[in-house]
This record gives C-alpha cells, structure tokens and sequence, in this order.
C-alpha cells in the first residue's frame, strides 16, 4: 500500500483526496501557489510544497515542479485530482519515468481516449453503440439521402468546413432532404469554398449519462452505474444525480455493460468515466443511447456514485495505485437509494453569472447534507481558479427525499459578502420539470429567468428581520387589544427600504445589522439610525461608500449647509441607485466624492460636521 501521497491538486478536491488518504493512514503532501499560501488544503496536509505563483500556468499546471517536490518530500506517489494535469498523458508518464506511482490510468490509455476520431473507431470495434452519422467521401446527393434515411429522421447536415451556424440545416423527413442538402451546400460553397457536408443524427431530447467504471491491474473491469448529468448551463453540468430518472433496468444493463466494453477496449485502470448521450424523446432506451467519450479520471460528481454504492472511490484508486484488486465484485455492488449533488459556485446570477470574488466573511452550509469543500469562513475567494466553492451531496431513500433534502441544504446556505449561485440551485431543484424527472440538456436555457432568484427577501423574513433589529427601541402604535406593527427605514445591501413590522419585545438587544438567508440568497439588514441614514458611516459624520459602485450623481459642494435627510450623493452599484443622505444638520467639511469616479466599498466619500 502506498504510504505517502503527493496531490497535484487545490481547493476541494485536494481535501477531498486528504480526508480519505488520511483515514487510510497515508501521509499527505500538498502543493501550493502565492494565492494559496493559507489555503485549507495546505494546512490539512501533513506536509506542503510552494510551487510557483497564483496562475495556474506557472504552479499547478508545471509537471516538473510538482514531480520534484513529490521527491523532495520523498512520496511515493502523485494523485492528480480532477482537472489541471489529471489527463495530461506526458505528465503522468513523466511520473511513472521518475519512478513513481501514478494515480490513474496508463498513459496510453489516457492517449487512446483522447483522440475522439480514433476513440470512436476502437469504440465501434468493441461493440460499443456510437452516435449515428455519415462522414465519407462519397458526396452525392442519392447516396447522402440514402445514409439519412439509414440513420434515421430528424438529421442534421453540417458542412465540414463550417462554423458559426452556417451550412447547417435540420431535417425532419426523407421527403425534405434533398432541398434541404443543396441549400446547406450553397451556403458552405458561398461561406467557406467547400460545399462537402456530413450527417448526424439529430437529438431531440439529449440527456447527458454517464458511467462510472473502474479497473485493476489485474484484468477486472466493474461498472458502479449511472449517474445523470444533464442539468446544464452552457455545457457546464450544473445538478448531476445517480441513478439516473427514468431507467429501467433492461437499459441499465445495456449501457453499464457497454460503458465496460468500452474501458476493457483500451486495457483501463483505475477511476474512468463513459459518456453518453442520450435521445430521451420517446424516454430512455437502449437503442437511443450512444458514446460520446471518455474521462480517464475522477469525476467532480463523484460523491453521488459513493452516495448509492457506500464505495469510497478515492480508496478504490489508491489500492489499485498500489497494485490491488478492485475492492468490490460485479456482483457485490448495488443501488441503495438516491443521491443528488450540487456544485455551489462563486458567481452572481443576478451580473449574467460572473464570478465573486472577496473573503468569505459568513460561510455556513449546514450539517444537513455532506459538504465537500476547500473554504472555510474567512477564506478568500481568488480570482486565479474556477470559482467552485463547495459540492453540496444529499441522499435520501428515493429521488424526491434527496431532491427536497438537497434543496432545504441550499435554501439555508449562507455565503456572504460573496454571491453565490445557491438561489438559482433552489430555483432550478423546485422547477416542476426538474422535479417531475423531466429533464435535458436544454432546460435552462428554455427557462432562462424563471430560474432566477428573487432580488429582495419575502415580507415575512424582512419583516422578522426589522423587528430584531429594532430592539430596545420603543415601539410605536400601539393599540389596545390589536398587535402592534410599525414601519421603520432600513438598509438592505446598502440601499433604503421601509419595512412594517411588529416592533420588539420590551428589554431585547438591538444589533447593528443581521444577515438574512432565504431560499439560498443571503443579504444584509442594516439599522439607518447605526449607519447614520447614509448607507454606510465610520463615525460620527462620515459618509462611506456601502460596496464598490460609481458616483452618478454629487448634490452638495464643500462648505454646503445641510439639513438632516438631504441627498448628498449618488452611488449606482448593482444595477441599483442608492441615495446617500445627512445623518443630521450640519456642514460638509470635506467631500471626496465626484461624478462619474469609481469608488471600493468603505471609501470615504463625504465629512460632515454637526452644526451647534
């Protein structure tokens, strides 16, 4: 058994591979760049290496750096992770030619696999069931109707030379084809000098499922079923589950046992991953699944597959690593239940889904639900690696126990002042397709805005949220024999909002502010008596910026008298204009502030002075 691992990795995946290696009494070796230097990660290891600065270029992705520190620490073997080096088949010969173990598959392997045309080829070979389409050089037009007509209806003609969306028609019946063949060579003639077209079938309904297959030294190949993956946005797997909506097993056995031909084709070993696609138009069947490629390595969604199996696929690679047999028989592995994972990124869907960035000043994910992850409060999201933060895994006896328990797991999610995309993981788990099984690969992007989160809290929570805040304030309008409601001026994220309320209990603590977190969305509560009515003060009569924004608008000069409430400035942020006004009469003795410049959040914009 190996002793001493080296991970050529970060974030979530490096303590994930910790945690099991620990277990297993396997010291560990981090690495790390300049952006990483505190990172959970390094400080789990028994051991960690710096390897370079921030960009992934210069450290994570530099095989030599990472194979001389794995020898300066004297570990044994070098386990890759999932993405950076993981399927790079020089960096895991120049492993193995160092004289260490690689944890994975055979260069060769990896090589077989990643070449796509050849890939196909030794899949058709073995048997393995491969997207139907026509790409020969036999061009004339009976002869590429007959192969549509072979291939099935809808079709889709591309022309090899295209790109863009041009030369490309949809046809949906032999009768349509030859119009539709000479108006897509037109184009192609016209836009690229080439009027030769290939045939594909066309997926009307595409889903996304995988295998997870695993393989030994010793000639054993096992598969440890499904998982769906085709909740996507932008091609990027967004939920993923296992097992799969809608398959029976006729189809399970049919495309797991194809998902191991295709591992035995090329002699794997280790943890791998058999994608296909499927035609889920007429529901999942056997005759309408078909390979796309291979992933020679671990897979980010994983945990779902160790969920339903109570297997520890990071064990499994390092006994193989060390030259075992696969821990389990084909036969001593099963389906126990379902699980659903889903990756929590550092992006805000309400800016198009750009990343967030900043430290991590409240993170709480609960302890409802596994959690896999590289951050911890006070972490700072950087903006070097891809924003995930966090794997979100939640299992349950059927598909609906998971799917709510994962959903009531983000709806409690706080990630704060770092936008995350937990509210639109809500949305997307509560949809009434996602719910009903009814998903593929289009369902986002059909949906668009009816996956958005809402942009302000419910009444309900703004309203337990004032009433908090308020305090020992005395409440207001009170009435014999009817509750007492008030409404007092706020901050929420910095701009003003009136809230009704119910006041406080005579004697409670008052705060300064309070983060409420609903349905995955986090924002903040702030009292306008401790903010000084500006949206944002330091002390007495100074005006700060609440978050990065732009002036748009500057109202006083300095000098100006003032009365309490006056609009000073305004700050546009988050597609937002918020006022910023006099906590009290007074003068400006000093403003920094000018239309039209770019201010951080906690900038001193304008000094007041309180008037006698």
């Amino acid at each position: 058994m190996i002793t001493s691992l080296l991970i050529a990795n970060r974030g979530e995946i490096a303590c994930r591979i910790i945690r099991t290696a620990r277990a297993m009494g396997i010291r560990t070796v981090a690495v790390y760049s300049d952006a990483d230097a505190e990172a959970l990660h390094v400080r789990q290891a028994d051991e960690a290496v710096h390897i370079g600065p921030s960009p992934a270029r210069e450290s994570y992705l530099v095989g030599d750096k990472i194979i001389a520190a794995a020898k300066h620490t004297g570990a044994e073997a070098i386990h890759p992770g999932y993405g950076f080096l993981s399927e790079n088949a020089d960096f895991a010969q120049a492993v193995k030619d160092a004289g260490l173990i690689w944890v994975g598959p055979n260069p060769d392997s990896i090589r077989a696999m990643g070449l796509k045309d050849a890939a196909k080829e030794r899949m058709i070979a073995a048997g393995v069931p491969v997207t139907p389409g026509y790409l020969g050089e036999d061009q004339r037009s009976d002869h590429l109707k007959a192969e549509a007509d072979k291939i099935g209806y809808p079709v889709l003609i591309k022309a090899v030379a295209g790109g863009g969306g041009k030369g490309m028609r949809r046809v949906d019946a032999s009768e349509e084809f030859t119009d539709a063949l000479l108006s897509c060579q037109r184009e192609a003639a016209s836009s690229f000098g080439d009027d030769r077209v290939l045939i594909e079938k066309y997926i009307l309904s595409p889903r996304h499922i995988e295998v997870q297959v695993f393989g030994d030294s010793h000639g054993n190949v096992v598969h440890l079923f499904e998982r769906d993956c085709s909740l996507q946005r932008r091609h990027q797997k967004v939920i993923e589950e296992a097992p799969a909506p809608g398959m029976d097993e006729d189809t399970r056995a049919a495309i797991c046992a194809a998902a191991v031909r295709a591992a035995k084709a090329v002699d794997y070993i280790g943890a791998g991953t058999i994608e296909f696609i499927a035609d889920a138009s007429d529901g999942l069947r056997a005759d309408r699944i078909w390979f796309m490629e291979m992933n020679t390595r671990l897979q980010v969604e994983h945990p779902v597959t160790e969920e339903i199996t109570g297997q520890d696929l990071v064990e499994w690679q390092l006994r193989v690593a060390s030259g075992e047999k696969l821990p389990r028989t084909q036969d001593e592995l099963e389906i126990n239940g379902w699980a659903m994972e889903a990756r929590l990124y550092a992006e805000d869907p309400a800016k198009g889904f750009l990343p967030s960035i900043g430290r991590l000043e409240a993170f709480d994910l609960g302890d409802d639900a596994r959690v896999d992850t590289g951050v911890e409060q006070g972490a700072d999201i950087s903006p070097f690696y891809d924003p995930m933060i966090a794997k979100v895994i939640a299992w349950g006896e059927d598909r609906e126990e998971a799917r709510e328990l994962l959903a009531d797991a983000l709806s409690d999610a706080i990630v704060w002042p770092v936008r995350s995309n937990a509210g639109f993981l809500v949305e997307a788990l509560e949809h009434e397709a996602f719910a009903e099984g009814n998903v593929d690969t289009g369902l986002i992007a059909r949906e668009g805005d009816a996956l958005m989160p809402p942009e302000l809290p419910s009444d309900e929570a703004l309203a337990d949220a004032a009433a908090a805040l308020i305090g020992e304030l005395p409440m207001a309008g009170f009435r014999l024999n009817a509750q007492s409601r008030r409404t007092d001026t706020f901050l929420l994220d910095g701009a003003t909002i009136a809230i009704e309320h119910d006041g406080a209990e005579p004697g409670s603590e008052a705060v300064d502010s309070l983060l409420i977190a609903e349905g995955g969305q986090v924002w903040q509560l702030a009292r306008w008596r401790a903010a000084g009515g500006t949206a944002g003060a330091a002390g007495d009569g100074a005006i700060l910026a609440p978050m990065p924004g732009r002036v748009i608008a500057v109202d006083v000069a300095a000098g100006d008298t003032v009365t309490k409430g006056q609009k000073l400035l305004t700050l546009e942020a988050m597609k937002m204009e918020h006022g910023l006004t006099a906590p009290f009469d007074g003068t400006v003795a000093e403003l920094r502030a000018e239309e039209g410049m770019q201010t951080v959040e906690g900038a001193l914009l304008v000094r007041l002075e309180r008037n006698e």
